[in-house]
């Protein structure tokens, strides 16, 4: 059986071609050995510590009856808790622009393959990967929130799941092994990354309010996920994310370090909702003072937050280089999806600490660019300097600050140049494809949170 199938011109081209995707969240591990052997190859070895996860049973109250038809389908619009809209177009024309550029984005990177009825998101970070477990989550939210438009959604978000269950972190067994090979093995050392975790527990929350549980229970699933996160991705006292299931006391500095993009205040406001657990609230409250230090001492000019951050329980500052690269501490390709984490929070929730950290942000990006979303650029220090080799535009930026531009009417001229902006784009790359696509979601009044809709009839 081949490893993989995809499912567009696009993704066979990138798989054939081996070509190396900007990779999130991916650093090895500690613990993880390459050597070189004298042919040129390597043989990797990995030493992990397991984490168990005690959980109890679920709360029952909120498990959803299963349904054969799409509760929320696609275009039901449930609305905001605030928030603006682009006011240029209609409503009509939002939804209509989003089922075609998904239609587009499905088939570039929906793949099937690495056994029957199962999905992945195809994702080559390099030549010996098909996929890593950041793009599984984003698939698996994305064919929930697209159910209703696409008749395969529920189909597909199954056979993600199937291939999530199929590789589990060698930390944590209820959590996801963060990178898949050409042999549909996990490789680069079989641990989680907590972005990807993350999303999978929210992405199995809303199937359970889409299609119910029934012969896959996605509550109790989303439960088990979320257990194990808090077990083994969360920092004991519940203050930070840490970088995976490998992080641990025995990591030293690596311990004590975040990514900003792990907090994702909605997320965990759903996940407080549905299993009662107010360990969410939390770590959402040490989240919000964590930005609020960063962009005080840090970035007082444009509230930018980087990378990574250490010490984040007590004096958080942007990490130094040497983890992931030497722009750890710069605004880049993790930080830039800080403007979509923290404002769908404000969306659903009219969160004022949310607010408040995009809003920093939306100034200084409006002023700085003149408002021209061309001359939005991949990577800045908190100061507001490009970073090297960042002189230009992608989605993976762009896109998330349109999210963050939904918070204030002021921005209603920056929301619909933005807008515009992700509508005409059309360089294809599997990171800015798909928060391209995740940002139109939010920004078209299609994203909508578990907790604020009721389960299927």
């Amino acid at each position: 059986m081949a490893p993989f199938q995809l499912t567009g011109a696009w993704g066979l081209v990138q798989a054939l071609a081996g070509v190396s995707l900007l990779c999130i969240g991916c650093a090895q591990p500690p613990g993880q050995v390459t050597e070189t052997g004298e042919g040129g190859g390597s043989a990797t070895t990995t030493t992990t510590s397991t984490t168990t996860n005690t959980a109890t049973a679920p709360p029952s109250a909120n498990r959803c009856d299963s349904s054969s038809t799409a509760a929320q389908p696609f275009g039901t619009h449930v609305g905001y808790a605030a928030g603006i809209l682009p006011d240029h177009v209609s409503q009509g024309e939002l939804d209509s622009a989003v089922r075609s550029f998904y239609d587009i984005w499905k088939a570039r990177y929906v793949a099937t393959g690495c056994g029957d009825g199962r999905h992945y998101i195809a994702a080559p970070v390099s030549g010996d990967q098909i996929t890593v477990s950041e793009a599984h989550g984003y698939g698996m939210m994305i064919a929930a929130l697209m159910a209703g438009h696409d008749a395969e959604a529920h189909t597909i978000f199954d056979g993600l799941y199937r291939y999530f269950v199929d590789h589990p972190s060698s930390g944590s067994p209820d959590l996801m092994a963060w990178s898949q090979g050409l042999s549909c093995d996990s490789n680069h050392g079989p641990n989680s990354a907590s972005d990807g975790d993350l999303d999978i527990a929210y992405g199995l929350l809303l199937a359970n309010k889409q299609w119910g549980s029934g012969a896959i229970d996605y509550f109790g699933e989303a439960y088990r996920v979320a257990s194990a996160i808090l077990a083994a991705d969360v920092e004991p006292q519940g203050r930070y994310v840490l970088l995976g299931d490998w992080a641990t006391p025995d990591s030293g500095d690596l311990y004590d370090m975040t990514r900003s993009s792990d907090f994702m205040p909605q997320h965990f406001a759903s996940f407080a909702a549905a299993f009662d657990e107010d360990r969410w609230n939390t770590l959402t409250d040490h989240g919000y003072q964590m930005m609020a230090s960063l962009q005080q001492q840090y970035a007082p000019a444009t509230g930018l937050v980087p990378d990574f951050i250490r010490s984040p329980e007590s004096s958080p500052y942007p990490a130094p280089g040497g983890f992931e690269g030497p722009n750890d501490g710069a605004y880049g390709h993790n930080a830039c999806r800080v403007p979509w984490r923290v404002a769908v929070h404000y969306l659903a929730s009219a969160d004022q600490r949310a607010r408040s950290v995009v809003e920093k942000m939306n100034t200084w990006v409006v002023g700085s660019t003149g408002g021209y979303p061309s001359e939005i650029m991949s990577g800045y220090w908190l100061d507001g300097d490009v970073v090297a080799g960042g002189y230009y535009t992608s989605m993976a930026f762009t896109g998330p600050l349109a999210v963050a531009a939904m918070t204030d009417t002021s921005n209603q001229a920056w929301l619909n140049t933005l807008w515009e902006a992700m509508k005409s784009d059309n360089t294809p790359n599997y990171y800015d494809d798909t928060l391209k696509l995740l940002a139109m979601l939010a920004v078209s009044d299609n994203w909508w949170a578990p907790e604020s809709v009721p389960c299927p009839p």
